[in-house]
Parts: structure tokens; sequence; C-alpha cells
């Protein structure tokens, strides 16, 4: 296996839930329906806020874009701050509560298809991971292809992934902060 890209992100517990709060905010529509049903779950069996889940989730989400971001060196990130499909990159927990990242087919074929673009340059002689970006964003559609494998840990999306990719997550919390860091790697 050979690391693509690493992330990490820390969120503000406390100011991400009130952002969610905030009349006209449109911080929900930034994750899954599957996504606000786990942390509405997590929230109940822990006794504790849903801004806690989601700020982690939210902290997942951009270290995930961070890793891809990464891996594409000098090569132009395939979204902007204003069209990240959000939504479609999903932070859903396994059975055993393993986090895991879950990509929207159309979302999982513009990370397979900026790779390959990322290898021509690097052919070219850009070097990988060079000009790492800082976070971009917003809004998507469907629900990713192939869950089932993916929460068993054998894919992160698309039932036929030429390319093997595979993404490694954790997340935590303690008091205020949420932190997660994401590594995106491919088989050799």
């Amino acid at each position: 296996m050979a690391i693509l890209g690493i992330g990490h992100d820390v969120v503000d517990v406390r100011a991400f839930g009130e952002q969610l709060e905030m009349p006209g905010s449109r911080g929900r529509s930034l994750f899954s329906a599957r996504e606000l049903r786990q942390a509405r779950m997590r929230a109940g069996c822990k006794n504790d806020g849903e801004a806690v889940h989601l700020a982690g989730k939210w902290a997942a989400k951009e270290s995930a874009v961070k890793a891809w971001c990464a891996a594409l060196g000098e090569v132009p990130a395939p979204y902007t701050l204003d069209n990240t499909p959000w939504s479609g990159i999903e932070i859903l927990g396994d059975a055993r509560g393993v986090p895991h990242v879950l990509l929207q087919p159309a979302v999982h074929a513009e990370l397979v298809c900026s790779l390959a673009h990322a290898e021509g340059a690097s052919a070219a002689g850009v070097p990988r991971g060079a000009g790492v970006s800082d976070a971009v964003g917003v809004d998507g559609g469907d629900g990713p292809s192939d869950v089932s494998g993916a929460l068993t840990g054998a894919r992160t999306s698309g039932a036929s992934d030429p390319v093997q990719l595979r993404w490694h997550l954790s997340i935590s919390h303690d008091g205020p902060i949420a932190s997660a860091v994401a590594v995106l790697e491919r088989a050799e």
C-alpha cells in the first residue's frame, strides 16, 4: 500500500453547535440523512449533544478532503469552496462504531479521475504532496453505491474500484474539541 495523502482537522464543538442552530443555517445540509440519524442515535446512547457527534463527522469530512488534496500535489482540486458535495462525503460508523469514509459514486469517480491527473502530473515532474490545499466546501446528492462493503472495511465506495483506494479514519473528542485524521492509500 502507498499513502497518497494525510489530512487532519479540529473543530470547536460549542461554536459548531451554535452554527448548526442558527436560523437560516445550512449546516445540517452538509450531512447526509444517514449521518444525521447516526449522530442523533449516538447522542441518545451517550446522553450528550448531537453537535458533539456532528462536529466529529465534520472534522472527518475536512480531513478526508485535505488528504485528497494532499494526494493531488500541484494538480488543482476538483471542487472549490462553493461546490464541494459535503453530503456526498459521508462519515458513517459500522456496527462496532468504527468510522468510515463513504463517497457518493459521482464523488468517488471524481476522486479517481483527479488522482489519475495527479499521476500524470507526477510523471511530468510535479512532486506528489507538494502544495497541500486546505479545506474546500458544499452540498451533494445521492448515497454511495456500496455501503455494506465499505462498512466491513473492504471498500470505501463503488463496487468496481480499479485503483483499489482505501481510507483510514480516526475521530476523537476531548472536552470542547473534536479532531479527525484521514489517510488515503492505494494498493501498489
